[in-house]
């Protein structure tokens, strides 16, 4: 979740309270950096054996010196030699200005610290805001909830926040259109339109973006027949620096309508958003594991046939999880199925694995290990906090990797069966704590004739797993979504029976040891790069916009631009931010590196 708290000057108070961390980097803090000594100078060649006692005197002094300085650095350097068993901790030389707000992402890989950051809770103040931050062109980036992988949301100088413009402003049960404030979130909106028998036509994994955030990016769900999420916006209104408030929709101004609807913030702040609802209605949740062999038989069937599904990958077993979501049947009721294991008996070898483990790694020194009295009970974990204490003993061992993996396939295998709920009770999943993930969108042919691209590009992306020995941990996750019509959508298409497949890499953070997560972060990076120089180009992959990185070398920034021109419609976004933003406030860093205007005013 974003969080903007108040930095206290105090150093002694900085330690006391728990920060998210931020990824080490060129220019990070020293805090987040780990301690690297630096290098003596090289003393000089021994004085020849007729240099006079005054020499000699000379040369010890400064051998002397030298020695000191370099005990003062090390015993005086915040990084103390059992760093590695500590977590991470916010750490500044100097004191911090009490107006000094740090926002983070949900994961803790990014952070800024600004002084400027606005919560307005009408839309006449948000009006304002923006229309004097245009005159003293002053930043002030739209954030939602700080979910996006990217924080793309995130600059230091300034940014404004809807999440006091939350809202159900307009029910209309005849049409099932809904109008809501963009600060709202989406579990709020859920439970805001329920009572009038609406819902959202499809989820995300998780419920607790903002609309405003979650249409910006080109967010989606799955389900071969359904849209990302975009495509259920049928209007919004727009604060715009050079226009004030505008509406637009595909009844008004079209072109503009299409794209800013996956606009990433760029265009103008979302105020209002109306929605295309549908009526609420229960899914059956059906969980089971398959193989490649027999997904690739069944593969246009599951498509086509079902509502949602989804399936996710074991990387190092040949298990693949099918989950599939149907409206449950007015004639035929609930499934009839008793589950072959009880929720007990499903994860118990996951603890028992833990416990070795455990035991295991406490004999030697691989990682820091939670002492035993700070433990918490393992029977009251879920699955997925099992799982990131697993990795968190050796997250970079492939080895270990490989059995928390095995221990995931028999814990799905264990878990086959039905669940009965309504559909955004079903259509969540949790994605486990803090992670690095790259999502790719690609063209997987049509609803009626799939190109059955979408499991080549698995099976090419298990080889290199396998091939280049990555400790990549489970699920890789694949969706399918309809396409969209919003010109800036990975997904974007003009032909209405294109399907797109989505597939998730991940990596997770499961520990607050900086070196740790410095590590897993590079063996992130390295993992992804290696999907994208083998796969992306072959398939036309382009990264989900919340979970794209800004390369820091100039020449795969360079390439990077150029491939987002060849999908995107970049010269019309642009030119579309000059005349609705032309100080370009509502951009960050990110967006003037993705889409580099040549002159900005």
């Amino acid at each position: 979740m974003l969080r903007a708290n108040n930095l206290r000057r105090s150093l002694q108070s900085l330690l006391r309270r728990h920060h998210p961390f931020k990824p080490p980097s060129a220019t990070g803090s020293a805090a987040a950096r780990p301690f690297a000594p630096r290098p003596f100078c090289s003393l000089p060649n021994p004085p020849p054996s007729s240099s006079t006692d005054a020499e000699l005197r000379k040369y010890i002094g400064y051998s002397i010196l030298l020695l000191g300085c370099g005990a003062a650095t090390y015993y005086s350097f915040p990084f103390p030699e059992n760093a590695k068993h500590k977590k991470a901790q916010l750490f500044r030389y100097a004191p911090l200005p009490p107006d000094l707000h740090t926002v983070s992402n949900w994961s803790g890989t990014h952070e800024v610290q600004t002084r400027t950051f606005v919560q307005p809770e009408t839309i006449s103040e948000l009006e304002a805001v923006v229309k004097e931050c245009n005159e003293k062109k002053q930043k002030i980036r739209p954030v939602g909830s700080g979910l996006s992988p990217n924080g793309i949301g995130l600059t230091r100088a300034g940014m404004v926040n809807l999440a006091l413009m939350d809202k159900v402003l307009e029910v209309d049960e005849k049409s099932k259109r809904v109008r809501v404030q963009a600060g709202i979130r989406v579990q709020q909106l859920v439970d805001g339109i329920k009572d009038y028998g609406l819902t959202l036509q499809n989820f995300a994994s998780i419920r607790e973006q903002q609309i405003g955030g979650i249409v910006q990016v080109g967010a989606h769900g799955t389900g071969a027949r359904l849209p990302p999420i975009d495509e259920q916006v049928i209007s919004m209104k727009l604060v715009t620096p050079a226009k004030g408030i505008i509406e637009v929709s595909k009844e008004k101004d079209p072109e503009l309508f299409y794209l800013a609807r996956c606009g990433l913030g760029g265009l103008g702040v979302v105020a209002e958003v109306t929605l295309q609802c549908v009526e609420r209605q229960e899914l059956v949740e059906h969980t089971y594991v398959s193989s490649m062999k027999e997904i690739k038989k069944n593969h246009k069937k599951l498509l086509s046939e079902n509502k949602h599904v989804k399936y996710l990958y074991i990387p190092y077993t040949d298990t693949v999880v099918v989950v599939s979501c149907n409206p449950l049947s007015k004639w035929k009721g609930p499934p009839k199925y008793k589950p072959k294991y009880t929720q007990e008996e499903a994860i118990q070898h996951v603890r028992d694995l833990y416990q070795e483990s455990l035991r295991k790694y406490r004999k030697g020194t691989v990682t820091s290990i939670t002492s035993e009295e700070n433990e918490p009970d393992i029977n009251e974990l879920s699955f997925t906090e099992l799982r990131d204490k697993l990795l968190a003993l050796d997250p970079l061992n492939k080895e270990h990797i490989v059995k928390v993996n095995q221990a995931e396939a028999e814990f799905w295998r264990k878990s086959e069966g039905y669940r009965v709920g309504w559909s955004d009770e079903i259509l969540g999943f949790d994605c486990g704590g803090q992670q690095w993930v790259s999502e790719t969108c690609f063209p997987a042919g049509t609803l009626s004739k799939p190109s059955m691209t979408d499991l080549e590009y698995i099976e090419q992306l298990m080889q290199l797993i396998e091939k280049e020995n990555i400790p990549a941990p489970a699920p890789i996750e694949q969706r399918w979504t309809a396409c969209s019509r919003s010109l800036m959508s990975p997904a974007y298409s003009s032909s209405e029976d294109d399907i797109f497949s989505w597939v998730g890499i991940i990596m997770y953070l499961p520990t607050m040891d900086a070196r740790q997560r410095k590590q897993i972060t590079e063996e992130f990076f390295h993992y992804r790069h290696l999907t994208q120089t083998r796969l992306w180009d072959q398939y036309s992959a382009y990264e989900h916009w919340a979970k794209i990185e800004v390369p820091k070398d100039k020449d795969e920034l360079a390439a990077l631009q150029a491939r987002l021109r060849k999908r995107f419609p970049v010269d019309a976004y642009n030119k579309a931010r000059n005349e609705l933003d032309p100080n370009h406030i509502l951009s960050n860093n990110m967006l003037e590196k993705l889409f580099p205007v040549a002159q900005t005013v």
